[in-house]
């Protein structure tokens, strides 16, 4: 009974990966380039930072309009009279022939800034490094979502590997259980390799139950991060392996002061530098013109009188109960700290690019390992499998070295896995965006 073709019909469940789960059967299928296209259009994050970018531009056209002449019309009109009779009752006595007495006037005024010492163009270049500052929060908003939807894509792609690597594990010991229960009937096992290969086998369908249930908590995360408000039953398809070079250091440098988190302290800083001198103007005189013309009357329509007027008007600040000094003073605090900030951030992100660096490096060596020794793994399998076939090594010798195959398949899967979060982390760390992909 020893003889028996353990060999081939283990070989032979190996290849099984048994029928397809009916949440992936039924599953619509996405790319990752859909996934980002989706969340592109969907995500509720990307778009509040999106509308904050407008708001910002907005804000920047709404103080430029202090550089450009204001101009407004006006027309009004009023009548007046007294109530009043003889008997002392209640009539309209009107002047002017029973008509009443009335003014009428049509003005257009306009007014432009001539000089105010620089703070409305200092305020509109502030607020333009403001806008700036914005779109690369929004960048770096889009930058953190690109790593939870690709966190949600992996994790998806890695349940439905899991789903497969679990069913070829339970298909492998649901034929070593027969062949054992043969072995044991014949007289040939003991009771306790008989225990240990139905153990064996729970253990395998509780971990088949469990992928399946990975499948289901994970399309939902997937259509989450996708902004579905409804779950759906999802699959992704997508090569299990890194595309992002890892052999060969980058420039660490030109990373930082090129990631969107850098750019938009520097951004904030240039945005303060022309507050500071917005503030400095409240000492400086402003000068503005002014001019109207217009027709007015009383008592008649259209108005038959013509006026113009023409001035210039200059405003000396002299005493402001010392708000100006102060409003310099916080400027030139909120200018020195956003120094201080970008220096820290340039440091910040230093650290973290080369924490992630490394950790993608160790990833994809990993990766290799493993390989390694799922190869080995699977040899000693092969060779012990036709040992325990011809009753020259025991069972607890063949069953350990199966219990290595099986683990060997869960940590080559494990350290895909982790390669795959890591370069989404490294591309992360580099700033990279849903936009820029």
């Amino acid at each position: 009974m020893r003889k028996l073709p353990l060999l081939a019909a283990l070989l032979m469940a190996t290849a099984i990966s048994g029928p397809a789960s009916p949440r992936l059967s039924a599953a619509e299928v996405l790319t990752w380039e859909q996934c980002m296209d989706e969340a592109a259009r969907n995500h509720p994050d990307l778009r509040s930072a999106s509308e904050a970018v407008r708001k910002a531009e907005a804000q920047r056209l709404v103080d430029r309009g202090a550089l450009y002449p204001s101009l407004s019309v006006s027309v009004g009109g009023n009548r007046s009279g007294n109530f009043m009779d003889a008997s002392g009752g209640s009539t309209l006595v009107s002047g002017g022939g029973g008509a009443g007495n009335g003014s009428w006037s049509a003005v257009a005024s306009a007014s432009q800034l001539l000089y105010d010492g620089g703070k409305a163009r200092n305020t509109v270049k502030s607020d333009a490094e403001t806008a700036r500052a914005t779109q690369y929060a929004a960048n770096v908003i889009s930058s953190g979502t690109r790593y939870a939807l690709r966190s949600a894509f992996v994790q998806l792609l890695t349940a439905q590997q899991q789903v497969r690597i679990a069913r070829e594990i339970e298909e492998i010991r649901r034929h070593s259980l027969r062949l054992i229960g043969l072995l044991y009937k014949s007289g040939t096992e003991n009771s306790g390799s008989l225990s240990k290969a139905r153990a064996d086998l729970a253990q395998a369908e509780f971990e088949s139950a469990q992928a399946e249930r990975a499948v289901a908590m994970s399309q939902a995360i997937l259509c989450t991060q996708l902004g579905r408000h409804e779950l759906s039953a999802v699959a992704v398809s997508a090569p299990f392996t890194a595309s992002e070079p890892w052999r060969s250091s980058p420039d660490f440098d030109r990373l930082v002061r090129d990631h969107p988190s850098y750019r938009q302290l520097q951004a904030q800083k240039d945005a303060s530098r022309y507050g500071l001198e917005a503030a400095r103007s409240a000492f400086v005189p402003k000068l503005s013109l002014t001019s109207s013309v217009g027709n007015n009357s009383f008592g008649s329509l259209p108005p038959d009188r013509v006026g113009w007027q023409v001035g210039v008007n200059v405003a000396v600040p002299i005493y402001q109960g010392g708000s100006g000094r102060a409003a310099v003073s916080q400027a030139r605090a909120s200018l020195n700290k956003l120094s201080a900030d970008e220096e820290s951030g340039y440091l910040s992100l230093m650290r973290t690019l080369q924490q992630s660096w490394k950790g993608f490096r160790d990833a994809a060596a990993s990766v290799d390992v493993q390989k390694q020794y799922l190869d080995a793994a699977t040899e000693r399998s092969r060779i012990a499998e036709a040992q325990y076939s011809a009753g020259l090594v025991s069972f607890n010798e063949w069953t350990i070295i199966e219990d290595n195959l099986v683990t060997a398949k869960k940590s080559y899967l494990a350290a895909r896995s982790s390669l795959l979060t890591a370069e989404a982390s490294w591309v992360q760390a580099k700033g990279g965006s849903i936009e820029a992909r």
